[in-house]
């Protein structure tokens, strides 16, 4: 088959959940398909180009700053990719994989499998309600986005794969039939985590993701400033990049923490970030907004515990293996679950895991363009 995959933030050009899922699964698929990928062109990126067997079509000149602005996605630059996305009609692919966001690239992509006669799969990680969308973008282009979402996420000929259980059952609220989504998470490999071994765990609390306002990272560093009031000798480190980058390391001076929080970029390998993970004693998540939370799975397959507040958006499939706790008692449930790890009494919780170890991603692709929708 000749698959597209469309999406404009791609990895690793640029780190994120759902960038990492459809890397994964389009070289996965380019070991017995022919695979392009259509997308912005970021730093350190060519025009067109191959890499891991994928073939690369970069477009116009995408970075941190163009594509969030004022702290969120950027509406000019999503309709800028919407645009580029003319250039697939001077192909003909079998099959389209892409994501619900930007959500303004679904137009040109709906057009194309209609013409073409092109199976289509839209993955899903979270579904945005009305009232998230206004307060995102605005009580005008808020509503209107609404409605656009709406208008073109459903379609009769198309397959949609859920993150995750919550995710599936809101697709279905929203008219799809169950016979349409999937859910598939192909986001762990468990011979990484095998390969670790033993690590010397430190007092030190963790974050790593995008610094953007959702990741509430102003709030995870009053919590560790207050655990860190009750213990001096307990460490912060937040892994990412991103636009927040200046505010992160102005608060951290604010709250006079600059001699117990350290920020890093993203590590080059994957292994790097696991080992810190291990050696830390749990990682502290205040998202706001999130879908399935990579890094909170990664974090529990290394063994180090999870914790989240009790209003957490992460999906109940990685909740149930996490410490949930109400938003005064976090600093609180932090020191506990340190001083337990200490001592060796915490109890981790991995029940869930093997659902989210990578799977057979040809099987299920196969299986899935297979289906007569």
């Amino acid at each position: 088959m000749r698959i597209a995959f469309v999406y404009d933030v791609p990895y690793p050009w640029h780190k994120g959940g759902i960038e990492h899922i459809m890397s994964v699964e389009a070289e996965e698929l380019a070991k017995e398909h022919e695979v392009h990928f259509f997308t912005l062109r970021w730093p350190g990126m060519e025009r067109e180009f191959m890499h891991n067997r994928i073939h690369y079509h970069a477009y116009g000149s995408a970075n941190e700053r163009n594509v969030y602005r004022h702290g969120r996605r950027s509406v000019r630059e999503a309709f800028v990719f919407s645009v580029y996305l003319v250039s697939m009609f001077g192909y003909r692919f079998d099959a389209i994989i892409t994501d619900e966001f930007p959500v303004l690239h679904l137009l040109p992509i709906r057009l194309y499998c209609w013409l073409r006669n092109c199976r289509l799969a839209v993955r899903f990680n979270e579904v945005w309600e009305k009232d998230y969308w206004v307060r995102y973008l605005g009580p005008v282009i808020g509503h209107v986005a609404s409605w656009y979402s709406e208008l073109l996420i459903r379609s009769k000929r198309a397959s949609y794969i859920a993150d995750f259980g919550r995710i599936a059952d809101t697709l279905k609220l929203r008219g799809i039939p169950s016979s349409q989504i999937s859910v598939f998470t192909p986001v762990l490999d468990k011979k990484s985590f095998e390969k670790l071994g033993a690590a010397k765990r430190e007092k030190r609390i963790m974050f790593s993701g995008r610094f953007i306002k959702e990741k509430r990272l102003d709030k995870w560093l009053r919590i560790v400033g207050r655990v860190v009031k009750s213990d001096r000798s307990v460490k912060g480190l937040i892994v990412g990049e991103g636009v927040e980058k200046a505010s992160i390391e102005h608060d951290i001076k604010q709250l006079g923490l600059s001699n117990n929080v350290k920020v890093v970029d993203f590590y080059k390998d994957k292994a790097q970030l696991y080992r810190e993970l291990a050696r830390s004693s749990l990682l502290l998540h205040m998202s706001e907004r999130e879908g399935l939370s990579i890094i909170t799975l990664e974090s529990i397959a290394v063994g180090t515990p999870v914790l989240l507040p009790e209003n957490s958006p992460i999906s109940e499939e990685a909740q149930s293996m996490c410490v949930v706790a109400r938003g005064d008692k976090l600093a609180e449930k932090a020191l506990e679950i340190i001083e337990a790890r200490g001592r060796g009494r915490y109890v981790h919780h991995v029940e869930n895991l093997g659902l989210f170890y990578i799977q057979d991603i040809r099987g299920f692709y196969k299986r899935l363009f297979s289906r007569n929708i």
